[in-house]
């Protein structure tokens, strides 16, 4: 598949336009008295307006590129993976400019229960082909304004002993259950008591993610909060989620609820 030059030829004027809007963003900010415009260093708008100045440049340089081919057409692969990083740098550089606070998930699980997967999905939209992961995986997601820092940690047997070592200014616990796996849920059970007990985590609110919920054989939610014994948590809010880590149901609904329990209102 491809698409035209044309197109690429509309994203730079967008971002032309945001480098234009940037400029009089940054001269409006210095203009301002002291007192109102102190919370942004001239150092750190200097540095974003620098990064997205060679951003354009590199855009137009692309852009050129392509002028030489017969039709001047462009992989969608390759535009589409040019436009994502221009998504991601535009958002990097609005939390440059007006920082927000950060919020830690650690996701915890045994292997195999979907943990990467879940983690990818929410971050990239997309399935990716996942490897047993050994010590962790961290990404930066945001959801609706709100920034997140999520840990996935390793769930080999080998690996468990090392999940302290990540809780300290944790906000929130996600704990991904294979709803396939009826033999080693106990397991889960002793492991998920087990950090609840950790002093790291004492002001931790607790999502568990019934995961494979699109397969026949799978537990339900209800059987799940059961086995785990949820009912006898006391000390932690907790909420238990049906999910699908490969088609993504429920891992928003999910995520919405640490965004509220982290920042005591409904995410807009």
């Amino acid at each position: 598949m491809y698409t035209s030059a044309a197109t690429m030829d509309q994203m730079i004027f967008a971002v032309h336009h945001l480098r234009r809007s940037s400029l009089q963003l940054a001269d409006q900010i210095l203009s301002l008295p002291p007192k109102l415009g102190n919370f942004i260093s001239e150092s750190r708008l200097g540095f974003s307006l620098l990064l997205l100045d060679r951003f354009f440049c590199k855009a137009i340089v692309l852009r050129a590129s392509i002028s030489d081919f017969p039709l001047r057409l462009i992989q969608v692969r390759a535009f589409r993976r040019f436009w994502d990083t221009m998504g991601a740098f535009i958002s990097r550089f609005w939390f440059m400019l007006f920082p927000a606070k950060e919020y830690k998930i650690v996701v915890v699980g045994l292997d195999n229960a979907g943990k990467t997967t879940t983690l990818y999905k929410l971050h990239l939209g997309e399935v990716v082909t996942t490897h047993p992961t050994v010590g962790s995986n961290v990404e930066e997601l945001v959801y609706k304004n709100i920034r997140f820092e999520v840990w996935d940690l390793g769930g080999q047997e080998r690996l468990r002993t090392s999940w302290a070592t990540y809780y300290r200014g944790t906000h929130a616990v996600i704990a991904v259950i294979d709803s396939t796996d009826r033999a080693r849920i106990s397991i889960m059970k002793d492991e998920l008591f087990r950090l609840l007990g950790h002093d790291d985590l004492q002001q931790s609110v607790v999502l568990v993610f019934a995961n494979k919920q699109d397969l026949k054989d799978a537990m339900t939610p209800v059987e799940i909060t059961d086995a785990l014994s949820l009912h006898s948590i006391k000390n932690h809010d907790w909420h238990i989620q049906a999910c699908s880590a490969l088609t993504g149901d429920g891992l928003y609904d999910g995520l919405g609820w640490i965004a509220q329990q982290v920042t005591g209102k409904t995410p807009s």
